[in-house]
């Protein structure tokens, strides 16, 4: 019978050590797909950010976005856009807020640089997009300026409850560990992808297995009864949710848990 796989991407299909992409994880995400099960990606990131070589390994498609833009078969079948207004309100909360922001949508990525970032992970991830060769743009105020969900960097609680006055508003807030923070429109995480993609086939929750290692993939593991929880992931109360607990993702967790559930 066929089932559906659905990998978070960081610590999960990479390793945790170096973010490479294992080879065994490579292989039995092929194996499993020639022997007639669909292989996705479930990830905050949006689509954009999804690189080449992950695409190269082979799914049968995408959730991006926490739940926001999916892509069935090389179809776009889902996208969850926000209103340049409503980004504008986010935007100016960051500033009276003093956080580093970060603009994601399934075209670009790109910082608040109307000052210098402060946060020591702000500026790694910046970084980390230059040498990617991205194009950010500046002119954030343009009317042709859109976002799909973002994140923080911040260094007090204050500054965390002061842009929650707006956000609460539109998004939903993922505490992605110290003070670092994802947030999600409303009413979408990466369950509500599953459910889509699940719908989309004419599959069941029995059929799907959800890979995961964060407090993002809460959702995903949370949903499904077949839930795999890579041995490096964090916090360690994502444990408690796992049907099936892999070894570390650079200790081949990805080709060891298909293998236990007889996919490849």
């Amino acid at each position: 019978m066929k089932k559906i796989a659905f990998f978070d991407i960081d610590g999960t299909l990479t390793s945790e050590l170096d973010g490479s992409i294992p080879e065994s994880a490579v292989h039995a995400i092929r194996k499993s797909r020639e022997n007639g099960n669909l292989m996705f990606i479930n990830t905050g990131r949006c689509f954009q950010n999804v690189e080449e070589r992950f695409r190269r390994i082979g799914f049968d498609g995408y959730v991006c976005g926490c739940g926001t833009n999916i892509y069935c078969d090389g179809r776009d079948v889902l996208y969850v856009p926000q209103t340049h207004s409503v980004i504008m309100r986010i935007l100016e909360q960051a500033r009276k807020a003093n956080v580093d922001i970060l603009f994601e949508s399934r075209k670009e990525v790109c910082f608040d640089t109307s000052r210098p970032l402060r946060h020591p992970g702000a500026v790694r991830q910046y970084q980390a997009f230059l040498d990617r060769n991205y194009t950010m743009p500046e002119d954030l105020e343009n009317p042709n300026f859109f976002s799909d969900k973002f994140v923080i960097w911040y260094e007090e609680p204050w500054q965390l409850a002061l842009f929650r006055e707006v956000s609460d508003q539109y998004f939903s807030c993922i505490d992605r560990g110290g003070t670092f923070r994802e947030f999600v429109p409303i009413g979408y995480s990466k369950a509500t992808g599953i459910a889509f993609v699940l719908q989309y086939y004419g599959l069941t929750k029995d059929d799907a297995y959800a890979f995961g290692d964060s407090n993002n993939d809460l959702p995903m593991l949370s949903c499904l009864k077949n839930s795999v929880v890579m041995g490096n992931a964090s916090p360690a109360s994502l444990f408690e949710k796992a049907a099936y607990v892999t070894a570390n993702a650079s200790a081949d967790g990805i080709r060891l848990a298909l293998e236990h559930f007889h996919f490849c």
